[in-house]
């Protein structure tokens, strides 16, 4: 046998190419990238590190900042000045009401009750509602004034109830604070009907709202006293004083003196004065008027001491202020007299009815209403 021997395999080189596969390549694989991966530890710091996502704030809540954190802690700072020709306390010229300015609660109380006591208060639909099942009575309607206004004069008792009733409770407050006076008891208002002049404006498509312009309080009295005339009033703040000589002088002194109404109504102060120097207490001449009993001293209104047999007194009247001088009280009073008995129509010129202290406006319908008839009375003392 010969000693030649055949090599079947041959050592590859390093730069030989790749053999092609036997089976045709796709276009959905890539070709073998003859890329070397970077070591990790050759790689940037920055891309070692994993970054921080930021977080998702829930329900819109995010942590401020601490820029925005030293932001908020700083005070917003304030001038402040002090005002001393400026008061607190402020009357208001329109409804006549004291309140503290700055003070939320006497403000609102200001607003509400001053746009009462202008133009009135509402009378609603649901009080219309109850008018038939409440008692209510209406006295008069389709009464014109002289603005253009309609109107209607309804009755009801003083302790009614529901919507009507708590409407009333408004309309009383209101008339309290408008006179400053004192609130109407509990025995008073359960002898006492309330008249009440609904006004609504005329025409339209729509009906008007109602809006209660007048009230006036009703009392059943048993007696009351006169006013005094003027005459007697003068007569009774400037009396004739006749003084007696003194026997330490020589001539007798006489002269007028100028006692205030009290001190006219009142004996010892009436005793204790004098003449002059020296002189003993002076004789003041009797007059009826001297026993007059003061009611108002800025209206100048005085009364006799004597009670007199009334049958109805007044001891509230309220016309808002938009609506006065239309003739809306005279109205309101002479129905109140003519309804408040029943079958007994009253005449306020034979003293059939009374008021309680009046304002100065109420004098003034007093005097034009009454026709020197009118008297005063106690609502308290008539219970």
């Amino acid at each position: 046998m010969s000693a030649d021997l055949r090599r079947t395999y041959s050592t590859r080189s390093a730069n030989a190419k790749p053999l092609l596969p036997s089976s045709p390549t796709s276009e959905l694989t890539s070709p073998p990238s003859n890329k070397r991966k970077r070591p990790f530890a050759d790689r940037p710091t920055e891309q070692n590190t994993p970054s921080k996502k930021p977080r998702r704030a829930l329900n819109g809540d995010s942590k401020p900042s601490k820029a925005s954190k030293t932001k908020d802690k700083q005070p917003k700072l304030t001038q402040l000045h002090f005002s001393l020709d400026t008061p607190v306390l402020r009357t208001c010229p329109l409804c006549d009401l004291s309140y503290t300015r700055g003070a939320p609660d006497d403000e609102s109380l200001h607003k509400a009750h001053c746009a009462r006591v202008q133009r009135g208060l509402e009378w609603g639909k649901e009080e219309t509602r109850e008018e038939a099942n409440g008692g209510v009575e209406e006295l008069h309607s389709n009464i014109k004034l002289r603005n253009g206004l309609r109107g209607r004069i309804i009755c009801f008792r003083a302790e009614i109830g529901g919507k009507i009733g708590t409407k009333l409770s408004v309309l009383l407050e209101t008339i309290r604070l408008a006179l400053s006076s004192p609130a109407l008891s509990k025995a008073v208002l359960h002898k006492s009907k309330i008249y009440v002049f609904l006004a609504s404006a005329p025409g339209g498509p729509a009906p008007q709202r109602e809006k209660i312009v007048g009230c006036v309080v009703a009392q059943r009295i048993s007696s009351a006293m006169a006013i005094a005339h003027p005459s007697e009033v003068s007569a009774a703040a400037f009396p004739s004083v006749q003084s007696t000589p003194s026997s330490s002088q020589s001539a007798p002194q006489s002269g007028i003196s100028s006692p205030t109404p009290s001190s006219a109504l009142d004996p010892a102060s009436r005793a204790s004065s004098t003449a002059g120097a020296g002189a003993v207490p002076a004789a003041i001449s009797s007059t009826p008027a001297l026993a007059l009993l003061p009611v108002d001293d800025s209206t100048n209104l005085y009364v006799h001491p004597t009670l007199l047999p009334t049958s109805m007194g007044v001891p509230r009247l309220f016309v808002s202020s938009e609506h006065r001088r239309l003739g809306i009280a005279s109205r309101l009073l002479s129905v109140a007299a003519a309804t408040f008995i029943h079958g007994c129509p009253l005449n306020p010129a034979r003293g059939h009815i009374a008021f309680t202290q009046p304002t100065g406006a109420g004098k003034a319908v007093l005097e034009a209403w009454g026709k020197g008839g009118v008297r005063i009375y106690e609502e308290e003392a008539n219970i």
